[in-house]
């Protein structure tokens, strides 16, 4: 052997290739939502030029407004492998509730009357959270069965009594027809919401933890992460979110009845699954999430100033989460795939 090989230095491990900025921009998995979404306002504008009028922006944003909110807190709950589908329940009895304190005390602050939608759609979801937790039953069956519950309470509380705009306070109303620098008064309130869960889900240790348990329930327990709890919290702040999300219906539609938010639970997880959320939980986004609901607003706007039928909205909507859920399980079996070989090379 000669010297310069037994002094040789040992071989230093291959670097990792550092990814560019383009790289990371292209792997988002909200990339193709964007890109359909700009794709989808280019065509219907240049059928129709008014879809981008002034007028015709803000009620873009208007209609997407609500469901952004329920799709943010929708996405807590499907990261941890579960759903919840009594989201349209909740907002319709706050809603209802809404009317109600503001015919009972015309004189309430409005910020407590949004402190008190707040708390009581908080305490639904804690309803939820709680026989999920503890009763350890299946979130599907446990949020169908309080989605019947809640539409049921709020029936026998409304009957066929409704409250209009006459009966709440002009400057509530005005949050949904006031603008700061072009965008509504509710659409800004969404988007302070969604970056704060934002920066909640990304920065802090019970966001991340979420993401751990819709990744591997059981491995998270083996972590000492407290499962039950993080549960709870999820199924918490989404009830407080979907009370937030009644508050602005109060405020942005003329009535609020006995059937407000029905069918609504449906668009808020396809708007979800659709902004890139895995609906098996572990991944994904309320940014995204929030692009989706976005997107899905935009096309029933966009296919009706096209004067499309309204058949064919339900059906794009339909083909649009199909494609989200083959594309995310596609993404799901490259990912493994790569991890196996990665670690077929390092034995």
């Amino acid at each position: 052997m000669s010297l310069d090989s037994r002094h040789a230095a040992p071989a230093q491990p291959a670097p990792h290739p550092t990814s560019s900025p383009l790289g990371s921009f292209l792997r988002l998995r909200e990339l193709p939502v964007i890109l359909a979404l700009v794709l989808l306002v280019a065509v219907t504008a240049a059928v129709n030029p008014l879809f981008l009028s002034e007028q015709g922006v803000k009620d873009l944003l208007l209609n997407a407004t609500i469901l952004m909110i329920l799709a943010v807190g929708q996405t807590l709950v499907i990261i941890t492998r579960n759903i919840d589908l009594s989201v349209g329940s909740v907002l319709g009895l706050v809603a209802f509730g809404t009317g109600s304190v503001f015919v009972a005390a015309p004189g309430l602050p409005i910020v407590l009357v949004f402190l008190i939608g707040i708390a009581f759609g908080a305490v639904l979801g804690a309803v939820n959270g709680l026989l999920i937790t503890i009763a350890k039953v299946p979130a599907l069956v446990i949020t169908l069965g309080t989605l019947y519950i809640f539409r049921g309470i709020n029936n026998a509380w409304a009957g066929g009594t409704q409250y209009f705009a006459g009966d709440r306070p002009d400057a509530f109303g005005n949050l949904s027809v006031d603008t700061v620098l072009g965008f509504p008064v509710i659409t800004l309130i969404a988007v302070v919401v969604v970056a704060i869960v934002a920066v909640y889900m990304l920065g802090t240790r019970p966001g991340r933890d979420l993401y751990a348990i819709g990744s591997e329930p059981e491995a998270a327990k083996l972590f000492g992460i407290p499962v039950t709890r993080r549960v709870l919290l999820a199924f918490v702040v989404n009830g407080a979110l979907a009370g937030l999300a009644g508050v602005l219906y109060a405020s942005r539609f003329n009535s609020v009845g006995a059937t407000t938010g029905s069918g609504l639970e449906l668009d808020v997880v396809a708007a979800a699954v659709v902004g890139g959320v895995a609906i098996f939980g572990g991944s994904g986004t309320v940014v995204g999430a929030a692009i989706g609901a976005l997107l899905l607003t935009t096309i029933t706007s966009a296919l009706t100033a096209l004067r499309v039928d309204k058949f064919w909205q339900q059906a794009i909507v339909g083909i649009l989460i199909l494609a989200a859920v083959v594309i995310d399980r596609i993404a799901g079996v490259r990912a493994a795939r790569k991890l196996r070989i990665a670690e077929a090379r390092n034995v």
